[in-house]
């Protein structure tokens, strides 16, 4: 049986996407196939969003928040979010990252998030991320790079010289990957040792730099890619934010291809299906009698706490469910198209009061917080709770703890489970053991900070965090239909299962 497209789908995009920036960046390039239009936080929405609209905006490029306005929206009225995020756990190339030992060029890296450092060992590694140049006109710009050939990698310690029973890198001394001889890198510029010192000393007549040249701080090669990968010269290059990333491709696997490998399954899988549900609901469901708003925000750096301008635990969603709130729509009046229609900046609705509508709005929205699920491990079993084992290509998991680490409650789990019914999906339930830590996702951050219902859940997978992940190939499918369903149908259902 032929594998299903959104698993083959979601393959282009994960590797596509090395770091939040191409994310963001594959992300757009669906939304915009489907007719999504970009907008700026710096502008005034009220003059530029039409009832009936499907729209997009970023923050620091590693950060997308998109959204479908029902014809018959109003003040005070819900919005049905979904929330992901875009980042994992990676390595990431140091502000001065140029070091050298023993013959070795090396390069100095940061870990990012909670990452199995060790599975990055032996792995065949290359660079990716954005870099800020200087283009014709005196302005910074950013540009994506990716370079698509190994040319990093941090090697084991053969056995013969360490018996250890256990593998646990000093991050600090142990991390460093290594990218050349530097031998090699003498010859390939034709200096010496003797002559780089010379050059060292020399006098230049170059103008005043606050910080040290990026040629100075990195080695001189690696700046030439990624210079040539942002199509500019290496002198245009004024500063990168660049992590480290796996070149193997993803794939599928398994017997019977019922297996995603990849990376970044955390949480590239649910940043991809969130996007993609949202495109369905518009284009399976017609927006001219919706009377929510549907809406979908990826963020990053939830993988170090959330706490940035453009990460969960930020103003973001707060201010964009705010400005969308008190936007006055047709509220059900009949005559020209809802979509030649600007917005009026006064609702005629005498239950709606504009200075409370954001209030209003989210007493009556939701949010569904989307973040991988463990699946239960054969050789670990007895790491799980006995009744809460989500199996791979199950159905989506939805994740429980009476301590608040994830969102969800009974009201919750009833709305989700008549979203399932209507997408045909199955669902599971995962509930962590008395005895081990818990996790936790954007949803309690967001529900407390919002005041919104909210609940928790995720794709079951394997070796979560480790550089190389496992998931279902048939959940990717599964997780589309039931965000599609969630967010076509909400406003059916919400006004049926609100408990105040």
């Amino acid at each position: 049986m032929a594998p299903p497209q959104a698993a083959l789908d979601f393959l282009d995009f994960v590797n596509a996407s090395p770091t939040p920036y191409h994310a963001v960046h594959e992300a757009i390039a669906r939304l915009e196939k489907a007719g999504f239009i970009p907008i700026k936080e710096r502008d005034n929405w009220s003059s530029t969003l039409k009832p009936g609209g499907k729209y997009y905006m970023t923050r620091n490029g590693s950060t997308i928040v998109a959204f479908a306005i029902g014809a018959q929206w109003k003040p005070g009225n819900p919005i049905a979010m979904l929330g992901a995020h875009t980042d994992s756990p990676c390595l990431r190339v140091k502000p001065v990252s140029k070091k050298s030992g023993v013959g070795f060029m090396q390069v100095g890296v940061e870990t990012y998030g909670g990452g199995i450092w060790h599975s990055w060992f032996d792995r065949d590694l290359s660079l990716a991320g954005r870099v800020l140049v200087r283009d014709g006109n005196g302005n910074f710009v950013q540009k994506l790079v990716k370079i698509d050939r190994p040319i990093v990698r941090i090697p084991t310690l053969a056995i013969h010289l360490d018996r250890s029973s256990e593998f646990n890198p000093n991050k600090e001394t142990e991390l460093f990957p290594i990218v050349g001889m530097v031998a090699a890198e003498l010859n390939r510029t034709g200096k010496t040792e003797d002559t780089k010192a010379s050059e060292a000393e020399k006098d230049t007549d170059e103008p005043f730099q606050p910080l040290k040249n990026m040629s100075d701080r990195h080695h001189p090669y690696i700046m030439e890619l990624i210079a040539e990968q942002a199509g500019v010269t290496p002198e245009d290059v004024v500063d990168f934010e660049i992590v480290l990333y796996d070149v193997q491709k993803s794939c599928l696997g398994g017997l019977n291809e019922e297996f995603i490998y990849s990376p970044r399954l955390d949480n590239l899988e649910m940043t991809y299906c969130s996007v993609m549900g949202l495109i369905e609901s518009v284009n399976k469901s017609s927006l001219s009698q919706e009377t929510s708003i549907r809406l979908i925000t990826c963020f990053d750096h939830e993988e170090i706490g959330s706490t940035s301008a453009q990460g969960a635990n930020s103003d973001l969603l707060p201010a964009v469910v705010r400005r969308l709130s008190i936007l006055a729509g047709n509220g059900g009046r009949h005559g020209d198209s809802a979509s030649d229609k600007s917005w009026e900046h006064v609702s005629s609705d005498p239950d709606v009061d504009l200075t409370t509508a954001f209030e209003q709005t989210m007493a009556v929205s939701f949010l569904v917080s989307a973040d991988m699920a463990h699946s239960v491990h054969p050789n670990y079993v007895g790491k799980y709770e006995s009744n809460h084992q989500p199996e791979m290509n199950k159905g989506t998991v939805i994740k429980i703890n009476a301590n608040q680490r994830y969102a969800t409650n009974s009201p919750g789990i009833v709305l989700i489970q008549e979203m399932a019914k209507r997408a045909g999906v199955p669902l599971q339930l995962f509930v962590v053991r008395n005895d081990s830590a818990c996790g936790s996702t954007i949803g309690p951050m967001l529900s407390a900070k919002l005041g919104v219902r909210t609940l928790d859940l995720g794709n079951p997978q394997l070796s979560m965090h480790s550089i190389r992940e496992t998931g279902g190939t048939y959940d990717v499918g599964h997780a589309i239909k039931l965000f599609e369903s969630y967010l076509s149908h909400y406003s059916e259902l919400e006004a049926k299962i609100l408990v105040d």
